[in-house]
């Protein structure tokens, strides 16, 4: 981007934020979130942060009882995480290098706030090589890291990543790919072999994909965002898209699970049942309230609205053309987490060691906004659940990622390891955060 667009840039919080200032945030939570007249906006209400990373000392806070410590440094852009049951931590590093063409005058301003926003500016590129899976090496099981190794490396912008067996699953952003491996193993030599090919292609939007085995392990689930804000680049571009995709690991055949999910991370079971949850990042430019992130467990064959409804079946005026017929079969979510908070990381604690109200609820890893003045997200958000549904407020969990108006780094996805600890990957502060309960 040359310096004057960057310039004139600048100035556009101050030109955006209007009616913001009033609305009550407090509201936007839970099932039944207050959801303003929508606005559309040439450019989205922008709120952009310097990455700068972690100082030597420096720490993300938690609640009282709780400590936080790193467990990985300098890492490159770590995404996602998966605990082995032996001790050892999977680290996903990632970034997308493909850039996306040109399709509207406002995407240069859009992809330059993007990359400020994810630390891929020049001044916040992470360090040193990505789009590999590094093992954190736990020998002797007392939950201190003892050393790390590169297990694969030369990924294609990996982010999923699940076990059925010995098989080790990874969804990049064009295919999901298999490796044989046993918890202990410190690299993989052998070749990938392709389950199936994935939406991604020269304009890939939304490049993330995530992945989750069903607890009998017959099957994954696989996230795929949608390749537009509201289907701006036409239906055909969004073909397997804005979906959930269940996929026969042994044969290769896909279907699609649930649809009208704009951006779908995530994904997981609720511990002990059949029911995939995740967390869906909703629509911009209809003003810095509207539309709320969401979470929500996902039916088989359930429309979601995207593009034509958000949260149910309110109209998206933008659209064309409209599609009453759909509008009219978009169900609800189940869980409002507030607008713009760019939900990555959904878990459920299933450890031991956290005090018992913290049981069997959900920590979202909260990506945070880029798309309003003042920032939402930015933390890792816990909501408490009852009888396997969310029952209450979030609760600010893991906090401090902007501080001096700066961002240190922003949580992506989260994880309980064997120990019963929350793991935090933090891809702007190339680190994974290690929570541990310490006592009242």
């Amino acid at each position: 981007m040359n310096i004057r667009i960057a310039a004139a840039f600048a100035f556009l919080p101050l030109a955006a934020c209007g009616g913001g200032d009033t609305f009550d945030e407090a509201k936007q939570y839970g099932a039944t979130p207050l959801l303003p007249e929508p606005h559309e906006q040439l450019i989205a209400d922008v709120g952009v942060y310097e990455t700068v990373g972690w100082k030597s000392g420096e720490t993300p806070s938690v609640p009282a009882g709780f400590s936080i410590e790193a467990i990985a440094t300098g890492l490159s852009n770590p995404r996602n995480i998966l605990p082995l049951p032996n001790g050892d931590v999977l680290v996903v590093e990632s970034r997308n290098e493909n850039s996306e063409p040109v399709q509207r005058p406002k995407d240069p301003i859009r992809d330059w706030v993007m990359a400020r926003a994810h630390g891929q500016s020049k001044s916040g590129q992470a360090p040193g090589p990505s789009n590999r899976i590094t093992l954190i090496r736990d020998a002797n099981g007392d939950g201190r890291p003892d050393g790390r190794s590169v297990l694969i490396d030369r990924l294609n912008a990996p982010f999923g990543i699940t076990m059925i067996g010995n098989a080790l699953y990874v969804a990049n952003t064009d295919a999901i790919v298999r490796y044989p491996f046993t918890p202990g193993e410190t690299r993989i030599t052998a070749p990938a072999v392709k389950v199936v090919d994935l939406p991604a292609g020269p304009i890939n939007h939304h490049w993330t994909k995530s992945l989750a085995a069903s607890p009998d392990g017959t099957r994954l689930y696989v996230s795929v965002g949608s390749n537009s804000n509201a289907m701006e680049r036409g239906v055909e571009a969004e073909k397997n898209r804005a979906a959930i995709l269940e996929v026969d690991p042994a044969t290769g055949l896909s279907k699609v699970f649930a649809s009208g999910l704009r951006n779908p991370n995530g994904l997981t079971f609720y511990p002990g049942t059949n029911t995939l949850w995740a967390v869906i990042n909703e629509r911009d430019e209809l003003g810095p309230n509207l539309v709320p992130d969401y979470m929500t467990s996902v039916r088989p064959g359930a429309f979601y609205g995207w593009p034509y409804s958000y949260y149910g079946q309110h109209v998206d005026p933008r659209v064309r053309p409209q599609r009453p017929d759909l509008v009219a079969r978009a169900i609800a979510p189940d869980y409002a987490l507030g607008s713009h908070v760019a939900a990555l990381g959904l878990t459920f604690y299933t450890g031991q060691t956290f005090p018992a109200q913290f049981r069997g609820g959900a920590f979202v890893g909260e990506h945070g906004s880029w798309n309003r003045s003042e920032p939402h997200g930015y933390k890792v958000a816990f909501i408490p659940f009852r009888g396997a549904r969310p029952a209450g407020n979030p609760v600010d969990f893991v906090r401090g990622f902007l501080k001096d108006g700066k961002a240190r780094g922003r949580p992506v996805s989260v994880a309980v390891d064997r120990a019963g600890q929350l793991l935090v990957a933090d891809d702007v502060g190339n680190t994974v955060w290690r929570v541990r309960y310490t006592g009242s």
